[in-house]
């Protein structure tokens, strides 16, 4: 559990930015030829109705500068994920937030010029093949006419969004590089290893662990209530300036989705909240305890089973689980996740906490981690973001540069997908009951950390932008009083607060990314849909499947998901995975 420097770690188990840049001297000069790019932007006002061939033209070199955009962006970014105490590294990201937004500034033109033009016009524009790679962004452009303003404020949105962005990043460098947990018992307690405390036998050890990790927390919360208070109060600032009913609005409108799926999802959540109280009522008994704490929620179900497993094990593992998928998905992404580095491993100081994927058209689809042998959950989140790499990897592959960047409502889908073949191979595989029952019980805490955690956080979103929204002040007190009345209702009878407890509201980092949280939610119901569908059928279902990794962005989520076999504008499928949910309950208690 030693945390290693940046410096210290072995390059074989840090991911290759070379596909993004060989060095930081050829971002440097790519930096200045996107300068010369944001100068050139001017000379291009008008272009887009001047003519057909004057408007291809002008979405040619907007494809190439986006492209070049992506990569100066990406490279600073990852870079800064990796160690956010290097300057350097913060100075460059600093640099690529900042000529993006002028290059959005500059290209504030485009929206205007684009939705001027005559639905005609453009009609007759896309029947010519040369519009092909340019034809579905143009059409989805459009939708967004009546929220698209003038050009001059266009431009003050686009140069507002890098201060709009401040609070995200504030977050993030208080949090990841500020704040400083100390140690227990010798070992570091940290953003990452926080987890790991808490899955411990020693309850002892657990409650420590969460008093220590939130005494910091505590000493800085008014300022994290003000940080999420101005992030709420940008959310409603830009919807309301583009003329939506609520931000909420806003943020599903891109994605074409109906506010009913938001809806739904929390109400048939609800009406399983009783499946949820049993879980935690069987975890309380399990334990042996009356009464749950907060910090015992989260130990494996099945005590005696050392879980352990180095990186090097854990793709093996996703290598055999996802043979249903064929072996071109699996040579690739296990060569991704070891030979070719897509891959940061580690967790080192100045690290980013928690997991994502972020690649670019034209670069590997980069994974960063924070891998703990001693956590299983850990073997599942390589699976989970190789399943986003690898949709990364397929859409890139198969479509336009303005047509590959899928929806994350689409792309939590292929991620949990990977997690629920995992799953079902290390129980298939397991050899005895009890290993089969640990395995079950993981498999448990996933759906309760990815169906109802996530619905809570969705919940708690609404709730607060609601009440900003509806001009009332979001104190520090406010939002930790709505806080735990989720935390009561989620967690049932059997689960008792500490007094710290409500303000894990305030560290939850994707709150700074409004109204994304759903999306696991909705992801991992879509996921088991399809996971079943292609396990128990054949060629054809794994090729649908495939297919949608394909597609990208070329179609609206709900409509890409309705080819590959799942319905997400019903509530069906959210209902499915909580019987689903009450069915592996089932399966536990039985083998115990």
């Amino acid at each position: 559990m030693k945390t290693l420097n940046r410096a210290e770690q072995n390059s074989a188990d840090t991911w290759d930015l070379g596909s993004l840049f060989e060095n930081h001297q050829a971002w440097d000069e790519s930096l200045t030829l996107l300068i010369e790019r944001i100068q050139e932007a001017s000379k291009l006002k008008g272009t887009l109705q001047g003519g057909k061939t004057s408007f291809l033209s002008t979405m040619r070199w907007y494809e190439e500068t986006s492209i070049l955009a992506e990569r100066l962006y990406n490279y600073a970014f990852l870079l800064y994920a990796g160690d956010a105490s290097d300057n350097d590294n913060v100075r460059r990201y600093s640099l690529a937030s900042q000529y993006l937004s002028q290059l959005s500034a500059a290209m504030a033109f485009f929206d205007p010029e684009l939705l001027g033009i005559e639905d005609k016009v453009i009609d007759a524009y896309l029947q010519d093949d040369a519009f092909a790679d340019y034809a579905i962004f143009i059409q989805k452009a459009r939708r967004f006419k009546e929220h698209v303003l003038s050009e001059r404020e266009e431009r003050l949105m686009a140069l507002q969004g890098e201060v709009g962005s401040v609070m995200r990043t504030t977050f993030g460098d208080l949090t990841n590089v500020d704040f400083n947990f100390g140690e227990l018992e010798g070992k570091p307690l940290t953003q990452s290893s926080f987890s790991s405390f808490l899955m411990q036998d020693d309850r002892d050890l657990r409650k420590r662990a969460y008093k220590q990790f939130y005494a910091v927390y505590d000493k800085s919360k008014h300022a994290i209530a003000r940080l999420y208070e101005g992030q709420v109060k940008q959310d409603i600032f830009r919807s309301k300036a583009r003329g939506y009913e609520s931000s909420r609005s806003m943020a599903l409108f891109g994605d074409k989705v109906p506010l009913s799926v938001y809806d739904n999802l929390i109400q048939a959540v609800h009406e399983a909240l009783p499946s949820l109280h049993r879980y935690y009522a069987l975890r309380a008994r399990l334990l042996g305890l009356d009464k749950l704490a907060h910090y015992d929620v989260y130990v494996p179900l099945v005590k005696g089973i050392k879980a352990h497993t180095s990186y090097e094990r854990a793709v093996q593992i996703i290598g055999e689980a996802l043979k249903p998928l064929g072996q071109d998905y699996v040579t690739t992404l296990t060569k991704g996740l070891t030979t070719d580095r897509w891959v940061d491993r580690y967790e080192n100081t100045g690290k980013r906490s928690g997991a994502f994927s972020s690649g670019t058209y034209t670069s590997k689809p980069y994974i960063l981690l924070n891998y703990k042998e001693d956590v299983l959950r850990d073997l599942f989140t390589v699976a989970h973001e190789g399943g986003h790499s690898m949709h990364s990897y397929y859409s890139a592959r198969n479509n336009p540069y303005f047509h590959y960047d899928y929806t994350i409502f689409e792309a939590e889908v292929a991620s949990t997908f990977n997690e629920q073949l995992v799953a079902k191979y290390m129980i298939e595989t397991s050899s005895d009951s009890k290993t089969k029952a640990y395995i079950l019980g993981k498999q448990i805490d996933d759906i309760v950390a990815t169906l109802f955690r996530q619905t809570m956080f969705a919940e708690y979103e609404m709730i607060t932008h609601q009440i900003a929204e509806s001009n009332t002040p979001l104190t520090l007190e406010l939002l930790r009083e709505e806080y735990r009345k989720l935390l009561v209702a989620y967690f049932g009878p059997k689960v008792e607060f500490e007094e710290e407890s409500d303000m894990e509201g305030l560290r939850i980092p994707h709150f700074y990314s409004p109204f994304y949280v759903y999306k696991y939610a909705t992801g991992i119901s879509a996921a088991i849909a399809l996971s079943q569908k292609v396990l128990k059928g054949g060629e054809a279902e794994r090729n649908d499947y495939l297919s949608f990794l394909s597609s990208g962005g070329s179609s609206y989520p709900i409509d890409s998901l309705c080819k590959a076999g799942v319905d997400m504008a019903s509530v069906k499928p959210v209902q499915d995975a909580l019987k689903t949910f009450e069915n592996l309950l089932d399966q536990f208690e039985a083998l115990l």
